[in-house]
């Protein structure tokens, strides 16, 4: 056997393992509910509207023009992609009508400013959101001069219009990530990031909505194989890193 083609196994054996650990990763990472539900899925109901929402990591190069539901053109790439396709995979008896309008570069007051066609006027049942990561990285670069008590206040004031409008939506807040010794992440992000990620775990109390730890997951998934497995940047995943997120998004929503 030559050299590189031990290498390429070598690597390939490695990818394999990691990805065949995704499942134990997540396990590690999101605590197992205590259940007395036969059910999987009891949060969705039959006929129930699903929407994600948020910025890049939930956009995924989707198609914004049709913007359709269950259609693998308008969830682009990503975890939301993979997490919705599990759902249908898991649920085709309720019928579940499934939508991302995630939109690359987001901050929350971004969110707000297109809610109403974006989000009331979809009439979600299920209401999934991942924001936070630009309203940290864009200060970074000059673009944006927020800061975290107007993300948490924002932030608010988005969940308490959705709450007026739709009072039986069920909502699911998702944590706002970073993978360190990548491209774009360094030490200098951990300390800021800590205060957004606190800012998003108290408004996820507040409103009683699911807690999908995402830097547990990540924290947990590099330990089982390098950072730019996961992602190559630290803010947008690679295919593990998209599988990964789904897995912890629907272990969290069961």
């Amino acid at each position: 056997m030559n050299l590189s083609r031990r290498n390429f196994i070598t690597r390939t054996a490695a990818g394999t393992a990691a990805l065949a650990s995704i499942p134990a990763i997540v396990a590690n990472a999101v605590p197992v509910k205590n259940s007395t539900s036969k059910q999987k899925y009891s949060l969705f109901g039959k006929g129930n509207t699903v929407l994600f929402q948020g910025d890049s990591i939930t956009d995924a190069g989707r198609e914004k023009e049709k913007e359709l539901p269950n259609s693998p053109g308008s969830f682009g790439h990503g975890y939301a992609f993979l997490a919705a396709s599990a759902l249908l995979n898991a649920l085709p008896e309720e019928q579940l009508k499934i939508y991302n309008r995630g939109i690359s570069g987001n901050k929350v007051y971004q969110l707000a400013d297109r809610w109403e066609k974006d989000c009331l006027e979809l009439k979600p049942d299920v209401l999934s959101i991942l924001i936070g990561v630009n309203d940290y990285w864009h200060k970074r670069n000059g673009r944006y001069d927020g800061t975290v008590e107007i993300y948490e206040n924002d932030y608010r004031a988005l969940l308490k219009r959705t709450k007026e409008n739709l009072p039986g939506v069920k909502l699911v807040i998702c944590e706002p990530f970073y993978v360190l010794n990548t491209k774009a992440v360094d030490e200098t992000w951990i300390e800021p990031m800590k205060e957004y990620q606190a800012a998003a775990k108290r408004i996820a109390k507040e409103f009683g909505a699911f807690w999908v730890p995402f830097q547990s997951v990540f924290d947990e998934a590099i330990k089982h194989a390098p950072e730019t497995y996961w992602t190559g940047d630290g803010v947008h995943p690679a295919m593990p890193g998209a599988q990964l997120m789904a897995e912890a998004w629907l272990q969290v929503v069961k």
